[in-house]
């Protein structure tokens, strides 16, 4: 145990030291401080509580995204709903590893496993919330005890120029909606925007005339973003159309916004709708493929670097952390490899 605490050598239990040294000085007897409910109440920690602490720590100290507090919640009550604990110091090797099991043989309606990349995402954050408790000197599983699991490689789903351009003639119209519908579509292949950082943008943030403007990304990062000609031009007739008051640049149509500033937000387009909006657009261009907001930015990374865009700069537009993260793309194209296949292999054959 950590050297705050020590335990008693008649009852067992885990006992402050400054509060047993507080009592001694007040005369108290330590047999009777030792053996109290009111000790045993303050000694052991309820991992619910222990949780809750943990989330806000994310909040306040560490300031991560409502989106990131959320997922660490899930990972976390999945968890704890599945071990049925009630102390950090039931966290177990054995525990974490039979719980890993579990996700590895769950499968959905559909018969499909769990990805092995979501199963990741539940054993970091039982691993950084066993740091966060070593920390605060609660007695629980070391975290370097556990390990991720081995990934497979990302495959990323892009689409060719030739189907981006399809699905943006499917957008064809002169009503706001379509407008509307034109200007999300031509923003983000243009800028590789996250979906979030799309429908998070206010209208005052957007400078056409530049064409380049700063959004806030992944753990509060703020990274300048670029958009074409094509894009700047379906923004300045969307935008010209509109004629409310509403600061969000995409918004829902025929919302009548109210002026009051205390009301909620509740025109503003959410990403399940601009998912909806890429999804029924693509299928009205006839694309086979998934296609979501998501295919539209890995299509504007590729797109980059199958024509000389170096790594450390689409790193940057994307906004990743680490050009890991970016390197995924370099094994969709190269033109180098290309064109050395191209002109070396077969020249054997008649």
């Amino acid at each position: 145990m950590v050297s705050s605490y020590q335990k008693h050598r008649k009852c067992g239990n885990w006992i402050k030291l400054a509060c047993i040294r507080e009592n001694i000085a007040l005369g108290n007897s330590c047999d009777f401080w030792y053996n109290s409910s009111q000790a045993a109440q303050e000694v052991k920690m309820d991992i619910k509580k222990l949780k809750t602490q943990y989330l806000e720590y994310l909040e306040i100290e560490k300031d991560r995204s409502q989106k990131t507090i959320e997922n660490y919640d899930h990972y976390l009550e999945r968890f704890l709903a599945w071990a049925r604990i009630s102390s950090p110091s039931d966290i177990t090797d054995d525990l974490v590893r039979s719980f890993r099991l579990h996700l590895n043989r769950q499968v959905d309606e559909k018969g499909r496993p769990l990805k092995k990349i979501t199963q990741n995402y539940h054993v970091i954050a039982i691993r950084n919330f066993l740091k966060y408790l070593a920390r605060h000197d609660v007695k629980t599983l070391s975290a370097d005890k556990i390990e991720l699991g081995k990934t497979l490689r990302m495959e990323v789903e892009f689409l060719e120029s030739e189907e981006v351009d399809r699905i943006f003639e499917a957008a064809a119209g002169s009503d706001l909606k379509t407008f509307r519908d034109r200007a999300i579509l031509e923003l983000l292949y243009s800028s590789g925007l996250r979906v979030s950082e799309l429908t998070n943008l206010n209208r005052d943030q957007v400078n056409l005339k530049t064409q380049e403007f700063s959004v806030r990304g992944k753990g509060g990062k703020i990274r300048v973003v670029f958009i074409s000609d094509r894009a700047k031009n379906s923004l300045q007739r969307y935008f010209d159309k509109r004629s409310d008051i509403d600061p969000a640049v995409f918004a829902r149509i025929g919302i009548k916004r109210l002026e009051k500033k205390d009301k909620a937000d509740n025109s503003r387009l959410t990403p399940r709708s601009i998912q909806r909006i890429v999804k029924y657009y693509a299928l009205k261009a006839g694309i086979v493929k998934d296609v979501h907001p998501h295919t539209l930015r890995h299509s504007f990374a590729t797109d980059l670097i199958a024509n000389g865009a170096d790594i450390r700069s689409v790193q940057e537009m994307l906004g990743h952390s680490s050009v890991t993260t970016t390197q995924i793309y370099t094994h969709v194209t190269n033109k180098q490899l290309k064109e050395v296949h191209k002109a070396f292999h077969g020249k054997r054959r008649k």
